[in-house]
C-alpha cells in the first residue's frame, strides 16, 4: 500500500511539474522555475521511497525490467534537478518528468519475472556504475535532441517559442559534451567491474550486453575524438551521441526482455 500511495503522488507530481514546465516553455504562462523545482524535488523523494521498496520485496535485490527501469528514470530526474541548480537544464524537465512517471508508475504494478537475487560488493559496484552511465547518457540523449532542435530552429530564423527561452547554442553544445565525458569515465569503469567481478558471462547470457556495451563506449570515445582533433560540433555530435544511446538502449532492454521474456519462459 505504502509503494502505491507513494508511486502515485510521486507521478502526479512529476507530471503538474512538467506541464508547468511546458505551458512555461511555450509561453502560455510566465516562468515558474521555483514552482517546478519544488514540485520535482517533492516528486524525487517519493519516487526514492518507491524505488526502495521496489528492488528490496524482503528476499534479495529486484533488478528486474521495470525495477530498473524506474531507478533510472529516479536517477535522471535528480541530476537533472541538482545539475539545473547550476547549469541551465529546465528545458530537459519536459521530456524526464513524463518519462519518470511512467516508470515510477509501472514499477509498482509489480510486472516483472526476474526473482530477486543477492549480490556481492563487486557484483553492486558494476551494476551502480552501469545504471549511472546509462542515466547520464539518457540526459545526454534528451540534450541532444534538444540541441538539434534548437540548431534547425535557428538555422531557419525561428527564434521563438521554446527556442527564445533555451540558452546560446554553444553553451548547450559544452553542457552535451561534459555530460559525455563523465558517461563515458562511467561506462568504462563499469566495463572493467564487469571483467573482474562477474564470472562466466556466457553463463549468464550477457556476452551481447557486454558487446554492445562496448560497441557504444566505442562510439562515444570516437565523438570525443573527433570533438578534440576535428572539432566535430553540431549535427555531427547530436548524430554520434543519438548513435551510442541506441547502442546502449539495446545493451540494457534487449538484454532484460531476452532474460525475462524469451529465456525464462516456459
Amino acid at each position: 500500500m505504502i509503494l502505491i500511495l507513494a508511486s502515485l503522488s510521486s507521478a502526479i507530481l512529476y507530471l503538474t511539474a512538467g506541464a508547468i514546465q511546458a505551458a512555461s516553455l511555450s509561453g502560455k504562462s510566465p516562468t515558474r522555475r521555483p514552482l517546478v523545482i519544488m514540485l520535482g524535488s517533492g516528486a524525487v523523494v517519493l519516487h526514492s521511497l518507491a524505488v526502495y521498496l521496489t528492488l528490496h520485496p524482503g528476499n534479495g535485490i529486484q533488478l528486474g525490467l521495470l525495477p530498473v527501469s524506474s531507478l533510472i528514470a529516479w536517477l535522471v530526474a535528480g541530476l537533472v534537478l541538482l545539475s539545473c541548480l547550476r547549469k541551465p537544464l529546465e528545458s530537459l524537465f519536459v521530456g524526464v518528468f513524463p518519462m519518470a512517471a511512467i516508470a515510477v508508475f509501472l514499477a509498482s504494478i509489480g510486472l516483472t519475472t526476474a526473482p530477486p537475487q543477492q549480490y556481492n560488493g563487486g557484483e553492486i559496484a558494476h551494476i551502480l556504475t552501469s545504471i549511472l552511465a546509462y542515466s547520464i547518457f539518457a540526459i545526454a540523449a534528451l540534450q541532444a535532441l534538444v540541441l538539434a532542435r534548437q540548431d534547425h530552429e535557428l538555422k531557419h530564423h525561428h527564434i521563438r517559442g521554446i527556442i527564445r527561452t533555451l540558452p546560446p547554442l554553444q553553451l548547450m553544445e559544452q553542457l552535451l559534451f561534459e555530460m559525455v565525458w563523465l558517461g563515458v569515465i562511467l561506462l568504462s569503469i563499469s566495463l572493467l567491474t564487469g571483467l573482474l567481478f562477474l564470472e562466466d558471462i556466457f553463463s549468464q547470457h550477457l556476452v551481447h550486453k557486454t558487446a554492445l556495451s562496448l560497441a557504444a563506449w566505442g562510439i562515444y570515445a570516437t565523438l570525443l575524438w573527433g570533438r578534440s582533433q576535428r572539432g566535430w560540433r553540431g549535427t555531427t555530435a547530436i548524430q554520434w551521441v543519438l548513435g551510442g544511446f541506441v547502442f546502449l538502449m539495446l545493451a540494457y532492454y534487449g538484454s532484460k526482455l531476452a532474460l525475462e521474456l524469451v529465456i525464462t519462459a516456459p
